[in-house]
């Protein structure tokens, strides 16, 4: 792997695995970043970028030193003989993730086109099962290539609001309007989101030195970041209609009345949650993998797990969500929170600063 591909891999898989269906419609952004005013949502999205570099920097580097690929025998390492405690916040998230992505998958294929719900269920399935079983190499080559797709719609998106409405956006940027509160409201969502960055651990395999693993962190916080900030600023041209919206990125496209560009982000959303729905049984399986199997053995079973693991996503897409949603988030959060941010960025760094470990931040 050439350098700079070394470099750009993991933010642009940790993109990949981050941008669901909330993050995608804009329905997560209105309402950790928007709520606060345009200027401060910009200055919330900063913070959680920043605590998102901070955190990949860390682990990205606790992983080079001491080769743990998956999140299993990372947490082993970094937590002991509890380490298993996060298995049940990851599975967790897991089961939850798939439900929701199932069920967007279904409503946004039947908007787009009018087909039976059960129609996007099946291809969303179907692209999960391909991406997984086509192995490491090539999820990591497909996420980063969707990667720069999603920026490259996101961009053209916001230029054809800009082109538009944009002095309603710079009218809206000039009020300065930063409501108390933006920082936490960057924080909690990069506290929302902490289960993605173990879920990359597989890609950072080529990094030989702390230099390369603290930069991939840093640039993998500002790269998860990036997609929400023309999402943000777009907006603009209209914050109050946004915010009332449970999809803001309709009720843009409502006033912009481009329909190819609308298809195009619907599309672009779908490879989005084929992504998502991807990256959690990939890293599942590696930790599968390392804890239960010889390489070989699990080749053979590895279909068997990977078909398993997505119907049972699609019997719990069936269920009722949103209070699953609204309670069950908060406090797996708070799992990995708890569990795995803290004491990355606390026991994490001091075994990293001990003799034979690396000093993260000496001599970078």
């Amino acid at each position: 792997m050439c350098k700079r591909t070394r470099y750009l891999t993991p933010g642009l898989v940790f993109q990949s695995v981050l941008i669901g269906g909330g993050y995608g419609t804009g329905a997560e952004i209105a309402r950790y970043f928007g709520r606060y005013g345009l200027l401060g949502g910009v200055l919330a999205l900063g913070a959680t970028a920043t605590a998102w570099a901070l955190l990949c920097a860390v682990t990205f580097e606790f992983v080079r030193v001491f080769r743990t690929y998956d999140y299993g025998s990372m947490m082993k390492r970094l937590l002991g003989p509890v380490g298993f405690l996060y298995d049940l916040v990851f599975d967790a998230m897991l089961l939850l993730v798939l439900g929701v992505v199932n069920a967007t998958a279904a409503a946004t294929l039947h908007t787009l086109t009018g087909l039976p719900p059960w129609t996007g269920v099946a291809l969303l399935s179907g692209g999960v099962i391909f991406l997984v079983l086509k192995g490491t190499e090539a999820m990591e080559r497909a996420l980063s290539l969707w990667a720069y797709v999603l920026y490259a719609v996101y961009i053209l998106f916001f230029a054809a609001v800009f082109l538009r409405f944009g002095d309603l956006i710079s009218a809206e940027l000039r009020k300065a309007q930063a409501a108390p509160g933006w920082l936490l409201g960057g924080l909690r969502y990069a506290a929302y989101n902490l289960i993605c960055v173990s879920m990359v651990l597989y890609t950072l395999r080529d990094l030989r030195t702390r230099r390369e693993a603290v930069t991939c962190g840093i640039l993998a916080g500002f790269l998860g970041a990036a997609p929400a900030l023309p999402l943000l600023l777009a907006m603009g041209c209209d914050l109050p209609a946004a915010l009332a919206s449970e999809t803001p990125v309709t009720a843009i496209f409502q006033r912009l009345q481009t329909p190819w560009l609308y298809a195009l982000f619907e599309i672009v959303l779908f490879g989005t949650l084929i992504e998502t729905a991807a990256g959690f049984i990939k890293a599942l399986e590696d930790r599968l993998e390392r804890a239960l199997f010889r390489k070989r053995s699990f080749q053979l079973v590895r279909p068997l797990i990977t078909g398993a693991v997505t119907a049972l996503g699609i019997c719990v897409s069936t269920f009722g969500l949103t209070e699953l949603i609204d309670k069950g988030y908060g406090a797996i959060c708070y799992g990995a929170l708890l569990l795995f941010a803290l004491p990355m960025l606390t026991v994490g760094v001091r075994r990293l600063r001990r003799p034979g470990g690396s000093a993260i931040f000496d001599g970078f």
